[in-house]
């Protein structure tokens, strides 16, 4: 995990250096852990480069975790993106019913020659866009929801552990 001096003096970050230094953004808190990874997971799917900054200054105006916005990001990442990239491609083509809406007079006048295939690239690139912008929007919010129910049973489960009040954990006899 980034450590807050590290992020602090990263060259990058320097406008927001007093920010990042708050001791509120680094805690581990009921409200700061969803937001963090929702804000990691919308981050990872709404830019392919730079989404670790992206995440970071989300974070410092919504006073998310800011170590859990910033390693939630890795959910895309070099190895993972071409997965993701069809799975948005999928997401975009459900989503905008692409295939049923293409078949009428426009698509005939741009069948022959060269504006084919930017055609079909245009086609396919803002499919898939369009895609992570839902992947974005929908992992957001389940990671924000997850998260928050995921702590709630954490806590409960420390609750229920919990020795009641005067009782000893072993009795002597």
């Amino acid at each position: 995990m980034p450590k807050r001096d590290e992020m602090a003096e990263n060259r990058w970050l320097s406008p927001v250096s007093g920010t990042i230094r708050r001791s509120e953004l680094w805690r581990f808190t009921r409200r700061s852990v969803p937001r963090g990874i929702a804000l990691g997971i919308f981050a990872a799917f709404i830019i392919p480069l730079g989404q670790t900054l992206l995440a970071v200054v989300l974070a410092l105006p919504s006073r998310a975790n800011l170590p859990l916005a910033a390693v939630t990001t890795l959910v895309t990442n070099p190895f993972t993106i071409a997965f993701w990239a069809v799975i948005a491609n999928k997401v975009g083509h459900v989503t905008l019913k692409i295939d049923a809406a293409t078949t009428g007079a426009a698509s005939e006048s741009v069948r022959s020659g060269w504006m084919q295939g930017l055609a079909q690239w245009a086609e396919l690139a803002g499919v898939t866009a369009f895609g992570f912008v839902v992947l974005a929007v929908v992992g957001a919010a389940l990671g924000y929801l997850l998260a928050g129910f995921a702590w709630r049973f954490v806590v409960a489960r420390k609750w229920v552990r919990r020795p009641a009040k005067g009782k000893t954990l072993h009795p002597a006899e």
